[in-house]
Parts: structure tokens; sequence; C-alpha cells
């Protein structure tokens, strides 16, 4: 870590601070109110998406108030992330973590007690520790920040029995504001935040990600329809690959790196030190592709992910959300991309059984898995499906796979009739390739020596083909009419739900899968190079030469580049050209501290 970074002098408005350390001369959304609640004394929740500048709601009130700010914080690297932002913006910042050597921890120690930071960032088991809380005792508090405040919750995507202990905050300091932030939370999650931390108002901005394009595919050979999709990015995209376990993750990165991208792997079980570097690397280095299990990407600040792509379903929409919401958080165009399968379902659904978590919880998650299941199956926009699980509002957006290729669909009710009626005639106790092979006629040596030849549903499916009936099935274990048994071997089953169908048999709108499915189709292959902003090839080549100039400083200061300047203000730098310092400080992200610093270099760069 370096050397604390003390400024004698800082503005003391929310406004001045915002422009002269941030520098942006206007806030978005309800951040001011926040700001000036917190500022009030008030304390609040906030719910925002990823990259509309919830951290700020925190960090300007911090800098602006007497004493300092107390930031809960679930991960080490977040912490580093966020400290080292702020301190190369000019702000007097340090973290509190197990990874600091004994003298770092004692100069950051010191000048807590000295009244010495704006803010600083602590864990919760830290936090809670009754000799921090003598310290705490001892000086001035401007707020408590609880950051990722879902973790407090049993009913969130990422709860953390460790997280309930923050709510002493509460009761011990009752006259200190306090503010809990997070990108995910469904309504009994929000509802738990407030509760529990006693919060007496919710700032909800919504949920949507307008830059994010978001496709949604039926595996098909994974690997192929993966390279295919990198194969349509920008050979410099950074991008994180999400696999469900830790093989499969050091499997995938080796197979890329033979295919001549920078991968590399990251999960709980890798050395400690190979896992550090390995997400040093991916910060700090332009093009890097990193593979993960979900161990990997809360703690990530990093702002130029331009792809997330899924190689397994994750375990909700909340975490769908949140992993795909670590692309794009500079507010640039990125992609969401996800292959899945009726097996991913059924070993989601495997993990939930096979979980010590109480039934009430499994119910909960149970719920939760087929809402997703809802999602990857819909025929209709996917922001909106998105948008409405969160109860926000939304429009179809054209810019997703559903609304760019509409999916034809069929009234579907016959085909639901015939499968679930295989279903039952065969027991209840196959897995689905052997009930469409039932409604195939085909003649195979088990089917001959079970008996189904004779049975009514034999043969009856032809008019559609076997991908056509494994998405027919998705679709009816996506609706609760069929579920996936493991305790049976994967055998599908119907609910009552399904029952009730076939009693009722009401009409059903289904969707028709294209006939072939990859990530190589036009609906992949939208461009998110931050240079596309720029209209011509002189401009796209100072584009460059301002993106090598900013890697040369990042590797001298040992920094993130996008903790020097963001591509955004980057492109924003082409677009304007400043000839001096003073029309330098007009763009957007670059403030004081940063102009003193970096202003004249860039300028030489620009000026040619």
């Amino acid at each position: 870590m370096m050397a604390l970074s003390i400024q004698n002098s800082l503005p003391k408005s929310p406004k001045d601070v915002l422009s002269s350390i941030f520098g942006y001369d206007t806030f978005r959304g309800e951040q001011e109110q926040i700001i000036n609640d917190l500022i009030s004394g008030n304390s609040c929740g906030v719910l925002m998406p990823t990259g509309s500048g919830k951290s700020l709601c925190y960090q300007i009130p911090s800098i602006c108030m007497e004493g300092t700010g107390v930031i809960v914080s679930p991960l080490i690297a977040l912490m580093n992330d966020q400290v080292i932002a702020l301190r190369e913006a000019g702000v007097k910042a340090a973290a509190i973590h197990s990874g600091l050597e004994y003298s770092e921890l004692q100069t950051t120690f010191d000048a807590l007690r000295n009244g010495e930071l704006d803010l600083v960032y602590v864990a919760p088991e830290r936090l809670v520790n009754d000799s921090f809380l003598d310290i705490l005792d001892d000086i001035k508090i401007s707020l408590f920040a609880i950051d990722e405040a879902h973790c407090i919750s049993q009913w969130g995507h990422d709860f953390r029995p460790e997280y309930r202990q923050v709510s002493l905050l509460r009761t011990r300091y009752p006259n200190t504001p306090c503010i809990a932030v997070t990108a995910t939370a469904d309504t009994a999650t929000r509802k738990d935040i407030v509760e529990r931390l006693s919060l007496p108002k919710l700032y909800v901005a919504g949920f949507d990600r307008p830059n994010i394009t978001y496709y949604v595919a039926i595996k098909d050979n994974p690997r192929s329809q993966l390279l295919k999709f990198l194969k349509a990015r920008n050979d410099g995209d950074s991008g994180i690959v999400y696999c469900l376990s830790r093989k499969k993750v050091e499997e995938t990165a080796s197979w890329l790196t033979q295919q001549g991208y920078n991968a590399l792997p990251y999960h709980a079980r890798l050395d400690t030190k190979v896992r550090a570097n390995n997400q040093q690397r991916f910060i700090k280095e332009e093009g890097m592709i990193i593979v993960a299990t979900v161990a990997f990407g809360m703690g990530i600040d990093k702002p130029d992910v331009r792809f997330v792509a899924h190689l397994d379903l994750p375990k909700n929409i909340e975490a769908y959300y949140q992993e795909t919401g670590r692309a794009g958080r500079d507010g640039l165009s990125s992609v969401a991309w996800m292959v899945y399968g009726l097996q991913d379902l059924a070993l989601q659904r495997q993990m939930i059984e096979g979980s010590d978590a109480p039934e009430e919880q499994k119910r909960i998650q149970r719920q939760k898995l087929t809402a997703f299941l809802g999602y990857c199956e819909s025929a209709t926009c996917r922001r909106k499906v998105l948008l409405n699980y969160f109860d926000d509002d939304g429009e179809s957006c054209g810019n997703c796979d559903t609304c760019l290729h509409p999916p034809a669909t069929f009234d579907g009710s016959v085909a639901a009739q015939k499968l679930l009626s295989c279903v039952l005639r065969t027991g209840q106790i196959y897995g689905s390739g052997y009930v469409i092979d039932v409604l195939l006629g085909k003649n195979n040596e088990r089917i001959e020596r079970q008996g189904h030849k004779s049975l009514s549903t034999f043969g009856i499916g032809t008019e559609h083909s076997s991908k056509e009936w494994q998405s027919l099935i998705r679709q009816l274990v996506a609706r609760g009419f069929l579920y996936v048994d493991m305790d049976s071997h994967g055998a599908i089953k119907i609910t009552k739900e399904g029952v009730g169908f076939l009693n009722a048999k009401p009409s059903l709108q289904m969707r028709l899968d294209p006939k072939t499915i990859g990530g190589g189709s036009s609906q992949s292959s939208a461009k998110t190079d931050p240079a596309l902003m720029l209209e011509n090839g002189s401009d796209k080549e100072l584009f460059v030469k301002l993106k090598a100039l900013r890697m040369n400083i990042s590797k001298e200061n040992n920094v993130p580049p996008y903790v020097v300047f963001h591509d955004k203000t980057l492109v924003e730098m082409v677009i304007h050209k400043p000839l001096t310092l003073n029309a330098m400080n007009d763009i957007p992200g670059v403030g004081q501290s940063k102009l003193d610093k970096y202003g004249q270099i860039f300028l030489d760069i620009l000026q040619g």
C-alpha cells in the first residue's frame, strides 16, 4: 500500500468536492439529495445500479463532514481498489484489513486516532471487534457506510452471517448517520436491510443498465459458442468468463490460452499468491480475460470490463444481475452473454437440496431459480423481464437478443399435453432424453425392453425435433409444470400445476428456438470498443496514444490504468481536444489532483 496522502485543505461543499476532486460538474439522479441527507444527520438505504455512482454518496459527505467516514466493505480487493483511487484523487483514505503489514496497520491506526483520515475501510469482522470499537468510541465519526448491503439479508443472493453484526452500529452510535448501499436487492431483501439497520428512508434509483446488451443461448458445444462470441469482440476487450466448478475454470482458462487469448483462472482453491497475482494482472493490464467461479468479482472495481460471459447458469436473477453488472461500469457499451441447458438447472436444484439451509430458505431459492429460468426462456424483452423482477418499470429495450431477433411463438397447448402425458405414462422415472425418444418413436433396445412401444404417446411427437422438445421441456419447467428430480437421477416429474394444466388444457403460447444457436451469429457481434465513439481515423489514433500514455503512468505508479483516467475520460479529451490546463479541468473525470499530476503530459499529446 502507498504511504498515506494527507491534503491539508479540501473544499467542503458537495458540489466543490464533486468538481475539484472527482472531476464532474453535475450530480446524477438522487445523489445530491442523498448526500445532503447524510450531511444533515439522516440515515438511509440506497439502491442504485452498478456504475451509477453509489460510492460517491458516502465518499463525498465523508470528505465534507467533520470526522472520519467508516466504510464497511466485504473484500480486501474492493477496499484496496477504492483507497488507491481516492488517494490518487487527493483524498485522505486508508483501509484496515488482514493483508497489511503490522507497520502499515499501526500507521493507519495512528492516523485514525489523530483524525487525519476522511475515510477508513474495514471488514465487518474487524468492525465489531471490541478493540476496534474502543477506537471508534474515542474519535469523531462522520458517518457509517455499509457497502454491498444485500450481504446483511438471508434473502439476499450473497448472505454473509458476519454482516448481521453491523446492526450494532445503529444502537451503539445512534446519532451517527448510516447509509447502506447495494446494486442488487429484490423486495424481500430491501425490506430486510431497512429493518435490520433501522433505516428511515430507502432511495431506489432503478436497475436498468442501458449500456449492457443481453444475450442468452442454449448450450450447443459451449466452447465453440464462446470462441465465436470472443472472435466477434475487439482484440483489446477485457472480460470475465464465469464457470460453476473450479475444474471447469482451469480447463477453460487453459483452452482459451491455447486459442491465443490472455486468459487466467481464478477460484477460491488457487494458491493465494497465484490468485492475487491473476487478479492484479486482470486489473492492471488491458485485454485480459479472467475465467472464474463466483468467488471473483465483488471486489473488482474495474470500469472497462467490456463483456461478462456465463458458461453455466447462475443460481438466480440477483446473482446474474450482479455478475453481469461487472461489465460496463464506465457507462460504455458492453455485453452480457450466457449459454445454458437443462442440466444446469438440475445442478443448481441439486445444490439447493443438498445445502444445510433451512427449508424456508430452500423454498425461496427454488422460487428464485424458477424465476431465473423464466428469464432465460422468455420470448419477450430480457431487460423488461429483469426490471420487472426487481419491481422496476421497463419498456422493450431494442438492445437484447429477443428484441433484436424476436423468437417465433406458437400455441403449444397440444405439444405440452403430449409431453406431460408421456412423462406420466412412462412413470416419471426417466430423464428428458428418454421421454423425447418415446415421443419421437425411436426403435431402440431400452424402449423395447421397457415395453413403451405400446404406449399411446409412442411416436406422437414427430412434428418437433429433439432440440425443439428439449426447449419445450425447459419452458414447462420454467412455467412450473415440470421439475427435474436429481434424487431420481435427473428424472423429469409433473407438478400439481402440470396436472392442473392437463385437466384444463388452456391455450399456451410457447417459443420456438432458432434452428442454429451460436455465439458467432449477428446477435452477438455488437462491437464495444470505446474508440467507436470517435468519428475519424486521426481521433482513433489519438485515443490509442492517450491509452499508451496512461498505461505507462499506471506502470510507473503501480496503479490500474483506470485509476489514472477512465476510457470515457480519454474519449472526452479526444472529442474536445483541450489546449490549456483550464480547459482540461473541464473534462469529466479529471479533477484538480489529477490535473496537477497528469494534465500537462496529456496536453502535450493532445497538442501533437
